[in-house]
């Protein structure tokens, strides 16, 4: 059975970080990587149980892929939070044998704007570190061929 490390890379964040720590309850591990904060995000994550470090000038967000525990990751921003479904996918996901063969998984996307809620194309989240490097924040769109039911919250206010 995989286990599973979120990633998550803040910056003056703290009104935002506990809805999205909340929500990874499927999460073996939480991982903040903080890009200089000077309000209480540190304290937030810390409360949380996360493990929060302090990006190092220069590094690329997806270099602290290699930081987490775990060979899977998930990724998700601050103002991001997994909806009801998608934390019963992950525990599901959890509990099966994944193939070597799979390197990611695509999870469907959507925002909070003025009007409500704005369906957004689906977005690689979920990846094998040992199989996907990235330099961005976020591992690059590309086809998984897996996706996972439920939806990733994005939302405008903290």
């Amino acid at each position: 059975m995989p286990k599973l490390t979120a990633l998550i890379h803040t910056h003056n964040d703290a009104l935002r970080l506990g809805r999205a720590l909340d929500s990874l309850r499927a999460c073996d591990e939480v991982l903040v990587i903080d890009e200089g904060s000077e309000d209480g995000t540190e304290k937030v994550a810390r409360e949380h149980g996360a493990v929060f470090k302090t990006a190092i000038p220069g590094v690329t967000p997806g270099a602290y892929a290699m930081d987490a525990t775990h060979e899977w990751i998930l990724c998700l921003r601050p103002d991001e939070s997994l909806s009801d479904d998608l934390e019963a996918a992950l525990f599901e996901w959890k509990e099966q044998e994944i193939g070597v063969d799979v390197t990611c998984y695509s999870v469907a996307i959507r925002r909070e704007n003025s009007n409500g809620w704005q369906k957004l194309p689906p977005e690689v989240r979920l990846v094998n570190r040992r199989q996907i490097n990235w330099i961005g924040k976020m591992p690059p769109d590309q086809d998984c061929g897996a996706s996972l039911k439920g939806d990733l919250l994005s939302f405008h206010h903290p």
